[in-house]
């Protein structure tokens, strides 16, 4: 039988105003499989993301998740159907503590008529906490500090661990290793293969070609906002994926994209 992708998007268009961002965007996703968007500035790679993600709607086109057509009219929806992304400034809040930032909007309340009130179980909370982080391999010295108290690689491990915690059908991961240092990289490429190996599917985002082919299993490329390579990493070359993205082996790629349409 032909796997069903978790995550699936066909002809998506998106235009802003006479500039047409995304030109038919067909991309897919199966449970347990990394996925690396890449492509220069101005490729679409935010635009699509945004569409994936419930923050812009797309002018044409179609998503399913797990096989069942999907429309998001916001990021809430889509979180609400198990897809979360991890933004490049985390969108945590600093202020409060990891606890917190985890269950943020999403609390778990207290038993009885203490819930009628919003009491919150904080003791409930900080045992999901201490287990996930311990699964996740996730070093923090103390799980009741605040954000602002911790280092730029715990605070994405925070942001990664929300997402693994709250998506459970697609994880969106839009430069996890940004500004980090070689050891903070490493546990944010460490917590990438962890939700791999749950089954979850990530997609990475990365302009940093190492990590890419450390941790993705496939690597779609944008280009003006069209897909131009659909590449195994294993099967291409760092050199390969540059010409890609800067437009020098684009007309080949096409054509053998379009081929491989025809076949299918």
């Amino acid at each position: 039988m032909d796997r069903v992708p978790a995550f699936e998007a066909k002809g998506i268009i998106k235009n802003f105003g006479r500039i047409q961002a995304l030109k038919g965007i067909n991309f897919s996703i199966y449970p347990g499989e990394v996925v690396g968007i890449l492509g220069d500035n101005g490729a679409g790679k935010s635009t699509l993301i945004k569409v994936f993600s419930g923050a812009l709607a797309a002018d044409e086109g179609e998503m399913l998740l797990e096989g069942e057509l999907c429309h998001f009219t916001s990021p809430q929806e889509a979180r609400d159907s198990g897809i979360e992304t991890v933004y490049q400034d985390l969108a945590l809040a600093t202020d409060l503590d990891i606890e917190s930032n985890l269950f943020l909007g999403r609390e778990i309340l207290k038993k009885g008529w203490r819930e009628k009130f919003g009491f919150l179980d904080r003791k409930a909370m900080f045992a999901e906490v201490e287990e996930l982080f311990t699964k996740l391999n996730i070093r923090v010295r103390d799980l009741s500090s605040n954000i602002s108290d911790l280092s730029g690689g715990q605070r994405q491990a925070v942001a990664v661990a929300r997402a693994v915690k709250w998506g459970n059908k697609l994880v969106i991961m839009d430069e996890p290793t940004a500004a980090l240092g070689v050891e903070q990289s490493a546990m944010v490429l460490d917590l990438v293969r962890q939700v791999r190996s749950k089954g979850i599917p990530v997609i990475f985002i990365s302009h940093t070609m190492p990590f890419v082919f450390d941790v993705c299993d496939r690597i779609v490329i944008l280009r003006l906002g069209e897909v131009v390579a659909d590449l195994n990493v294993k099967d291409t070359t760092v050199n390969e994926v540059v010409q890609y993205i800067t437009g020098s082996l684009q007309s080949e790629s096409i054509a053998r994209l379009q081929q491989s349409s025809i076949r299918s």
